[in-house]
């Protein structure tokens, strides 16, 4: 192989390891933090501020309800909304859901950005050591 094909080839193998072992670790952080932080006061407004209309206000919302587990029996659990409320406290709009589908989307798309900057970091020096060992292994031995 000349050593151009090396390179190419090496640099293929170098980003794709990364990209799936950089990834495989940071993305289901990125998951974790967007799901447990959904309810916070910061999401909340944030995600308010798109879907509601201006001038009211977003605010979390609880209640409680029931959910079955995986052999079919209920249990208590207790059901977020992200309410919008205008001037006078009357609620104008609620949303069960897409509020939170919507922050972690953005914390995914967070972590997409830190695994790209990641692998940035870690291609060159990673690439060459990956064609190090290509060459090493195209050498001929000596006895």
């Amino acid at each position: 192989m000349s050593k151009t094909k090396t390179t190419a080839v090496s640099g293929c193998l170098i980003w794709f390891i990364l990209v799936m072992v950089i990834g495989t670790c940071v993305m289901p952080v990125f998951f974790t933090i967007g799901t447990v932080s959904s309810f916070s006061d910061f999401a909340i407004n944030t995600t308010g501020g798109w879907l509601f209309p201006q001038g009211t206000t977003p605010q979390s919302h609880t209640y409680p309800t029931t959910s079955r587990d995986q052999n079919g029996f209920e249990h208590s659990a207790t059901g977020y909304e992200l309410q919008c409320l205008d001037a006078s406290g009357e609620i104008v709009k609620t949303d069960p859901v897409l509020f939170s589908f919507i922050w972690i989307g953005i914390c995914a798309a967070s972590g997409m950005i830190v695994t790209a900057v990641l692998v940035f970091v870690f291609a060159v020096p990673g690439g060459a050591l990956v064609t190090k060992l290509f060459e090493k292994l195209k050498s001929p031995r000596a006895k």
